[in-house]
């Protein structure tokens, strides 16, 4: 498994930017599909997209496509989330999760590894 890492996490304003990143160590991190998920307070921890380790192709969930851009750089054994058009409902708890040779899943069981999380509050 690698351990992950999430950083970038801000208080922004509505209509703002930002991008996470999440730091993978161990070995390996270039056959992992990586997947970005959010827990708003008291909801549950949602899907948004993910990354596929063979081709680095992308999916996304449908509320988040167009806005969300996930990206990874296996040389730095990192992947990102950049968030555009920062709405208050985007307020959450951002996580990274790994799935080793992963064909691309939005089902948070089928990822072995997960990140702590970073913080996104979007308020005026």
């Amino acid at each position: 498994q690698v351990q992950l890492i999430e950083s970038g996490g801000a208080l922004v304003h509505p209509g703002g930017s930002l991008r996470l990143s999440c730091a993978a160590s161990g070995r390996a991190f270039n056959t992992y599909t990586m997947a970005w998920f959010r827990q708003p307070p008291g909801k549950e921890r949602a899907f948004l997209g993910g990354i596929r380790w063979h081709d680095s192709s992308t999916y996304y969930t449908t509320s988040v496509k167009g806005r969300f851009t996930i990206s990874r750089d296996n040389a730095k054994n990192t992947v990102y989330l950049q968030m555009n058009n920062l709405k208050p409902e985007d307020t959450a708890v951002y996580y990274c999760a790994a799935d080793q040779l992963g064909t691309g899943s939005s089902i948070r069981r089928d990822y072995e590894s997960w990140g702590q999380g970073t913080q996104v509050t979007v308020s005026s």
